[in-house]
């Protein structure tokens, strides 16, 4: 009866405890730090796995592409003058952009697994974005700008002006804006006009916000929403067909001028080719020695 009131006191502190059993954890999981500092990064993990458990670390970056930063104990080449293994945590000593990612702390021992990740956003404040805006749009076309920046991190989000007045993400909320027909990404940094209308000319540019530092923006440019020039089209029909007119009227003119050679005085002309009696007589209209014209074309 003592024996049970012991082993379930142990069982209580135990589950008290929270611990199950090879368990692996980390103090932090989502870390930030500025660019060019030192970071650690935490890892534990319980007795069960043995006083010789194996630790490995992996990265991963935000494209998906994933190596080992510690293996067998030992960093690997990339890492060798950049990180130290202490015990089971990993001292990142000074961090760039290409740190952004997650990292794997993986334990094994005693035929057991277990694994803790953390997430590391390396702060970097915005540069100045990347902004392509139409000079010119047709009424009623579609109209795209666009706006990015790869430089800070996290990534930032953006925010469009039309003649320093920043424009809301969904212009139905706001008076002002609910004539005019947009929509705007602030996660990419798109804002697209599907009918553009006068009311959408401009001069726009945009900025790049992050929580690493001050925001950022583009030297942007002038848009300018033009109605269809159709008498210019018209005038510019009416040029060529004159033009036109010009030209055929000139080949006429030096036809019947006779600055073109016509037909007729392109044919072959009759080749004449003397012939001298013949010395030895013969017989044929040539015995009377007398000049005859011989007519020969020349093929």
């Amino acid at each position: 009866m003592r024996v049970c009131g012991l082993v379930s006191v142990a069982l209580f502190c135990y589950a008290a405890s929270g611990v199950t059993g090879f368990t692996v954890t980390t103090k932090n999981a989502a870390v930030q730090v500025k660019e060019n500092e030192g970071v650690d990064l935490s890892c534990d993990y319980s007795a069960d796995f043995g006083a010789n458990a194996r630790v490995e670390w992996k990265f991963k970056d935000r494209k998906g592409s994933q190596t080992y930063v510690i293996f067998d104990g030992k960093p690997t080449d990339p890492y060798r003058d950049r990180v130290t293994l202490f015990r089971s945590n990993l001292r990142i000593n000074k961090v760039t952009s290409k740190d952004n990612g997650f990292y794997d702390c993986e334990v094994s021992g005693n035929q057991q697994y277990g694994e803790a990740k953390v997430t590391l956003t390396v702060l970097v404040p915005p540069g100045i974005p990347l902004c392509r805006i139409p000079s010119s749009v047709t009424t009623g076309n579609k109209a795209v700008l666009t706006c990015h920046d790869s430089v800070g991190s996290p990534p930032p989000t953006y925010k469009w002006y039309r003649n320093a007045v920043p424009l809301p993400t969904d212009p139905s909320t706001i008076a002002a804006f609910k004539n005019t027909s947009y929509t705007l990404n602030s996660v990419t940094g798109k804002l697209e006009f599907l009918r553009a209308g006068k009311l959408d000319t401009g001069s726009y540019y945009c900025e790049a916000v992050n929580s690493a530092g001050p925001p950022q923006r583009c030297k942007g440019g002038k848009m300018e929403v033009r109605d269809l020039n159709t008498g210019g089209i018209v005038a510019g029909v009416i040029v060529f067909l004159l033009l036109l007119g010009l030209l055929a009227f000139g080949i006429w003119y030096a036809y019947k001028k006779g600055y073109l050679p016509k037909k007729s005085d392109r044919a072959p002309k009759p080749n004449v080719v003397y012939q001298p009696p013949s010395l030895y007589g013969g017989g044929g209209d040539d015995e009377d020695g007398d000049f005859k014209q011989k007519s020969s074309f020349v093929v």
